[in-house]
């Protein structure tokens, strides 16, 4: 980290325990010269003077160098922030680990929370209900089940379903096809695309039936579309007519007015927990950045931050899933699959609109 970018950032930490900003808490710490003692940005104790204070990034590093906890804001409990993200990310668990869906009472009673209060917290912190993450995650397995040796029948009953007359009933709108269509790759699929030019290269958007399934950045167009062969081997690519062409002028639309925001229907196939993850991400506003740690704690697993990065680069539809926006916990800009300039560039675009 270069003098100058530290410098920035022990300002916006002190900015934030001036604020008394809550949402830091945890971020960092702040170390009282005089008094000896660190503390959460929160604190409601009355600020130190600027030059008494030191900023720790840990309270462990805190307290190596001779701190102790302040009695009055416990920086070295949880914070209430972190007690809710447990509790959703074992609810998760619960979900991910049933048979069938639980209830929203009997998630909320093994977590003690009310159901009303329970259901506004799953919400706020994984960026779905508990009824849509518990489909997404049966979803992902019977995607799982189908691509195994065995019938679509044990595949359906073996994801959680307990009636294939349900499950046919909706079965478009959680595989996007038949599930013996699904098994064989999709070979009636239909996907269109177009590439376009933007300041920052090609830009290749490719569409199913329900929305846009693809966004690519590149140089070499035909790689481009090497790699969309690649995500659909089955699917059948159509070069889209001049009406599609409203998809590619949004994509480049945001490389060069990065605030704008992609209004179009999205197709993007993931696990549920590349959902919440991509989720999350059309959640950082333009100019903003967040660290993929601080992604894992709002999705409620604060331990899965190199699942978080592997779930950035498995996005399928960059720009609309701002996955440029996420940077490494000091600041610093980390891999970015269509290139680490691209990235670099469109957070400099962003932080000037």
């Amino acid at each position: 980290m270069t003098q100058a970018h530290s410098l920035d950032l022990d300002e916006a930490r002190w900015a934030a325990v001036v604020a008394r900003d809550a949402r830091h808490d945890g971020d960092f710490f702040y170390c009282v010269e005089t008094t000896g003692v660190y503390c959460y940005p929160s604190c409601p104790s009355r600020p130190a003077k600027r030059a008494n204070m030191r900023f720790c990034a840990t309270a462990a590093e805190a307290e190596a160098q001779g701190f102790r906890p302040c009695r009055r804001c416990r920086p070295d409990a949880p914070t209430q922030q972190e007690r809710d993200v447990e509790k959703i990310a074992r609810a998760c668990r619960i979900i991910e680990a049933a048979e069938t869906p639980p209830t929203l009472a009997q998630l909320s009673r093994a977590v003690r929370l009310s159901p009303y209060h329970f259901h506004r917290l799953f919400s706020r912190i994984a960026g779905v209900t508990p009824k849509a993450y518990a489909e997404a995650h049966r979803r992902a397995r019977l995607q799982d089940e189908l691509m195994e040796d065995q019938t679509v029948t044990e595949a359906i009953y073996g994801s959680g379903y307990h009636s294939s007359a349900r499950f046919y009933a909706t079965a478009k709108d959680t595989l996007g096809m038949t599930p013996s269509a699904y098994r064989a790759g999709a070979p009636r699929e239909t996907i269109r695309f177009a590439i376009g030019q933007s300041s920052l290269g090609a830009v290749l958007v490719a569409a199913s039936a329900k929305g846009v399934c693809a966004i690519s950045l590149g140089d070499d167009p035909e790689e481009l579309l090497r790699d969309l062969q690649d995500r659909f081997p089955q699917a059948t690519l159509i070069g889209a007519d001049e009406a599609f062409e409203r998809y590619v002028a949004a994509a480049v639309g945001m490389v060069e007015r990065p605030q704008t925001r992609f209004d179009l229907p999205l197709d993007m196939r993931g696990t549920a927990f590349q959902q919440r993850v991509w989720a999350a991400l059309q959640d950082i506003p333009a100019g903003k950045t967040a660290s993929y740690a601080e992604i894992a704690k709002r999705i409620g697993a604060p331990k899965a931050t190199r699942a978080v990065a592997r779930a950035c680069a498995a996005n399928p539809v960059s720009l609309a899933v701002p996955c440029h926006r996420v940077v490494r916990s000091d600041g610093a800009l980390s891999g970015y699959y269509w290139g680490i300039e691209r990235k670099r560039e469109l957070l400099k675009r962003e932080r000037k609109s």
